[in-house]
């Protein structure tokens, strides 16, 4: 396909595709799918060969909080049946993050319900990420907290955080059918407070809310312009109990077209696999491997994952093998390039400036694969074509976690 190759030399040189070629890389049918995947895979590898990074979520603060994002079991008014508890001390986070580092995990990411951190729980996560670096060399740790305030992001970089997640989630028109609570502006303020402060920033989005594929093209380019060091791409878990608990707008085919747009639009940055890759790609998770460098391990923040031998499996026997904590993840010139964390402006990969890039900052209802939640409200669900709408509802693959961090039992990892 001349789109095909289109994409793979621009992706080889780090150049914008256009938002056609994006949107027509979405339009591809299931026959094509694996051309589509073997193209993109060429531009994973050009930039980080066959590694995979591992990073392990620990939950400091679960549910009661008071955002009303859609798509969150912690949100405002959630029925779901998830873990709720206060924030855990830092030697009960330092544990809980021992299991993911001894399954092979290089970076933790802290993460906390609510709107956003007061002065004291910056307090708090900061005494936490001095007790996970005192007891393990070389550990990267993201912090995810919500909605950043003045000087907080430099607090956290001078406590030992190495990266702040903030997601965008969905595009900015389709931002008020989701979350009414905060804009997304808010979002973006915060993934700018990260980047001014030299911390790594990490946003991204998720993909099955309802939203069309120029909605899709939408956030990715609007990532693309904020230039954050790595892109979590989520698949809604739809949780029963939340308000998008109905949709399941997802196949393993359209999973894996949204990854390689995303790897063609975003060519030298770290994209992760985050939270619904079992619910949505299913038996077809290793085929995403060639698409991202990085997955989570273990179980996510209100939901249980693929058990951390099986993804250690899964990634040995792709042909993949996983990123070690001696090596960089990032390609040289996006970690010479920026500061601090590696980040950068990028002008020559056609990235633009933070402050134009109209991409959001995360608030703090549980970053990360998920987030807080909205209100009863409907989603945009019409924005998706009823030919798009083929994925069953697999309930039987979505299950609340009941181990790890805020339990007495072992941590899946």
């Amino acid at each position: 396909m001349d789109l095909l190759n289109t994409l793979v030399d621009k992706g080889l040189r780090r150049e914008l595709p256009t938002r056609e070629e994006a949107l027509a890389v979405l339009a591809t049918s299931d026959d094509e799918l694996l051309d589509v995947v073997t193209a993109a895979g060429k531009v994973r590898r050009q930039w980080f060969g066959r590694r995979v990074k591992l990073n392990y979520l620990v939950n400091l603060k679960s549910g009661l909080c008071p955002e009303d994002c859609s798509y969150c079991s912690q949100r405002l008014g959630s029925k779901a049946g998830i873990l709720k508890y206060t924030w855990l001390k830092p030697d009960q986070a330092s544990e809980a993050a021992a299991a993911g580092l001894a399954g092979g995990a290089k970076r933790v990411c802290l993460v906390a319900s609510g709107r956003g951190p007061t002065d004291r729980d910056v307090d708090r996560v900061s005494d936490t990420i001095k007790a996970i670096k005192d007891q393990n060399e070389g550990v990267e740790v993201c912090a995810c907290l919500g909605l950043l305030s003045d000087g907080q992001a430099e607090r956290l970089r001078e406590a030992g955080a190495d990266a702040y997640n903030h997601n965008l989630n969905t595009s900015e028109s389709t931002y008020g059918d989701i979350t009414t609570t905060h804009t997304y502006a808010d979002r973006v303020d915060t993934v700018q407070k990260a980047h001014a402060a030299g911390l790594s920033a990490c946003s991204g989005l998720i993909a099955g809310m309802g939203e069309s594929d120029e909605d899709l093209v939408d956030v990715v380019y609007s990532l693309r312009a904020l230039d954050p060091d790595s892109v979590p791409v989520n698949f809604l878990i739809p949780v029963e109990g939340t308000p998008l608990a109905k949709e399941w707008n997802l196949t393993p085919q359209r999973c894996l077209r949204i990854l390689a747009m995303v790897r063609f639009v975003c060519p030298d940055v770290e994209v992760r696999i985050a939270g619904g890759r079992e619910v949505h790609l299913r038996t077809m998770q290793p085929l995403a491997l060639h698409l991202a460098n990085s997955i989570f391990l273990g179980d996510y923040l209100t939901t249980e994952g693929q058990a951390g031998k099986a993804d250690l499996e899964m990634i040995a026997d792709a042909g993949f093998e996983v990123e070690g904590t001696g090596q960089v993840t990032l390609p040289e010139h996006r970690v010479t390039a920026g500061v601090g964390g590696g980040c950068g402006s990028h002008a020559e990969a056609g990235c633009g400036s933070h402050a134009d890039a109209g991409c959001g900052s995360h608030e703090g209802g549980g970053c990360g694969p998920c987030g807080s939640a909205a209100d009863e409200q409907a989603p945009a669900t019409a924005r998706v074509p009823e030919t798009a709408r083929t994925s069953e509802a697999r309930t039987d693959l979505v299950a609340v976690r009941r181990r790890g961090a805020g339990t007495d039992l072992a941590p899946n990892a």
